[in-house]
């Protein structure tokens, strides 16, 4: 079963007056790029959580938020430093005295300056914290996986209906292709009659020339080939592994495939169908590159 590249996920549980939060989300990528977003005080969880979004996604950009909130906000701690609130006071007495100033050197004073008060998130390490917030990232991977197999489900069932459209278009141009042959041999037989003014002296050799001139225009190999392509484009839509850079290459090679047919055929009829082939095919290229 396909899956898509984009994907969501979220999972929330309270903790303490508060609540910690997990968000994921995926977009398209050419590869597996995974950033994580956490608390401070969860920062040794980044490479657990990066092997399990490994596990469960194999392309894509993933990013991970972990957020811990109290009552009153995110969850902080405040520090104070009074050994450098010390030195300050010390100095600023210093300081006062050579210049001769007035005035008190207050707390509001000596704690307005700079790292003698700071405010960070929670530096202790919890062990109930860090289990709580690995459960919640490992169930928001699988509500994104989920998610991805979503949207897998509809882009496949997109592109089959294209896939149909196209082989409607080619069965068109299949019946099609030996009129065109045989029109454009009698198109070049009647041409050289009239630039020799009567039969030709080697009337056979003629004959030979003209079927190897008109069967260029033969697009029987292409059509083979595109039909071995969509169906090996289908079978691929079933598998369960990461399949987006294979159906990239069998789009590529279907591509060819009608550009070769109308190129080769010089037939208005089959000009329009292959200028609609061709849209059918830029629209599955759309889909395939949201494709794990």
């Amino acid at each position: 079963m396909i899956r898509s590249m984009t994907g969501f996920g979220r999972q929330q549980a309270p903790w303490q007056d508060g609540a910690v939060t997990v968000e994921v989300r995926s977009v398209n990528h050419r590869f597996l790029e995974i950033a994580c977003r956490l608390p401070r005080a969860l920062n040794h969880l980044e490479d657990i959580i990066k092997k399990a979004a490994q596990q469960a996604c194999s392309r894509g950009r993933i990013d991970l938020t972990i957020t811990v909130q109290s009552g009153r906000g995110r969850l902080q701690t405040v520090s104070v430093d009074q050994v450098l609130a010390k030195q300050y006071h010390q100095r600023l007495r210093v300081l006062k005295k050579s210049l001769k100033l007035g005035g008190s050197i207050d707390i509001g004073l000596v704690a307005g300056q700079r790292d003698v008060i700071t405010i960070t998130d929670q530096p202790a390490e919890d062990r109930k914290l860090s289990k709580l917030a690995h459960q919640l990232a490992v169930q928001a991977l699988d509500d994104l996986t989920a998610m991805r197999k979503r949207e897998g489900e509809a882009l496949a069932k997109d592109m089959l209906a294209r896939l149909h459209a196209i082989r409607e278009r080619r069965t068109i141009v299949g019946a099609r292709a030996p009129q065109v042959v045989q029109a454009e041999f009698e198109r070049m037989r009647s041409r050289v009659e009239k630039l020799i003014g009567g039969e030709a002296p080697d009337a056979s050799r003629l004959l030979q020339e003209l079927a190897i001139y008109a069967d260029r225009g033969d697009i029987a190999e292409e059509l083979v080939r595109l039909d071995s392509h969509v169906v090996q484009f289908e079978q691929t839509l079933n598998r369960s592994e990461s399949i987006g850079k294979t159906l990239d290459f069998l789009l590529q090679e279907m591509g060819r495939e009608v550009n070769t047919i109308g190129s080769k055929a010089n037939d208005a009829e089959i000009a329009g169908q292959v200028v609609q082939m061709k849209a059918e095919l830029e629209r599955i290229r759309e889909q395939v590159q949201n494709i794990e």
